[in-house]
């Protein structure tokens, strides 16, 4: 019996096999292709991360390039599965290049947030660990992503923001330095005798172990308002211990002061009441 349109059925049956086979195995060897490269990235992305970590790289550093070095290795194992199956990759890439023109065109905004985050990292405003004002939001870095930084706020909230908007405005790194100024004005009454503010206020900071002796405190009198004569007291403390220093040495002035009997004014205003004329039954108050 002739084959359908002159082909022999048992050479049809044993090339399908042979093709089936064939097809079969390259499937079998990409899934294998693919298994062992994802184990095997994972490896390489562990090792260099401990490198970095071992040569003392910023961890913000370590975090963004472990990140890409692994999404470009298993680009490359999901490239080379694809080929073993006999998909011609070259037209995937031009392909993949293709819509990746398209999807960037539509997702400039992701892209933005994507540079900004390369300049984090080349330029490193701040770091982990740092407490940031940027992009209309305050906090503890937590992590640099791709396109985003995470930030922990004061009450503990995580907040997502986009790189770009990171980037788009200054940045103030308040963890930058080891040491800040704290910077306290009190008012006094202008009956208060310099002397004896002057001697309060270098006894509170004197007796505050928290206060560095280098740079040395600055207490001076700065001004004389309406009702009262402002001082300012700026003592240079550790970054860490700022607030503290801040809130306790506050308390600390406005206790020293009530012992003193310096007083500390608000303002005042006198009201003069004037009385015009006399009215059936009294005065016409206006």
């Amino acid at each position: 019996m002739d084959g359908i349109n002159g082909i022999d059925p048992s050479e049809l049956l044993a090339y399908l096999q042979s093709t089936g086979l064939t097809f079969a195995t390259n499937l079998v060897a990409a899934a294998a292709i693919f298994v062992i490269g994802r184990w095997v990235a994972k490896g390489l992305h562990r090792l260099m991360v401990k490198g970095m970590q071992r040569a003392k790289v910023e961890p913000l550093l370590v975090k963004f390039l472990g990140n890409i070095a692994y999404a470009l290795l298993l680009a490359f194992v999901v490239l080379a599965a694809i080929s073993r199956i006999g998909i011609q990759t070259a037209s995937l890439i031009a392909l993949i290049g293709a819509a990746g023109l398209a999807v960037g065109l539509a997702m400039q905004g992701s892209l933005a947030n994507f540079a900004a985050g390369v300049m984090v990292i080349i330029f490193r405003p701040y770091k982990i660990g740092d407490y940031v004002e940027a992009g209309g939001v305050a906090g503890v870095i937590e992590d640099v992503q791709i396109f985003t930084t995470e930030l922990r706020t004061g009450d503990n909230r995580k907040i997502l923001v986009p790189n770009g908007q990171m980037m788009s405005g200054a940045i103030t790194n308040v963890s930058a330095h080891e040491t800040r100024r704290v910077d306290l004005a009190v008012g006094v009454g202008y009956e208060a005798e310099i002397d004896t503010v002057r001697r309060v206020l270098e006894d509170v900071v004197a007796d505050d172990p928290r206060v560095l002796a280098d740079p040395a405190p600055n207490i001076r009198m700065s001004a004389m308002g309406d009702s009262s004569v402002t001082w300012i007291v700026r003592p240079w403390v550790k970054a860490g211990d700022y607030w503290d220093v801040y809130w306790e040495m506050t308390e600390a002035i406005k206790r020293r002061f009530d012992a003193e009997s310096i007083s500390i004014p608000f303002p005042q205003r006198d009201v003069h009441v004037y009385h015009h004329g006399e009215a059936a039954g009294g005065l016409d108050e206006r």
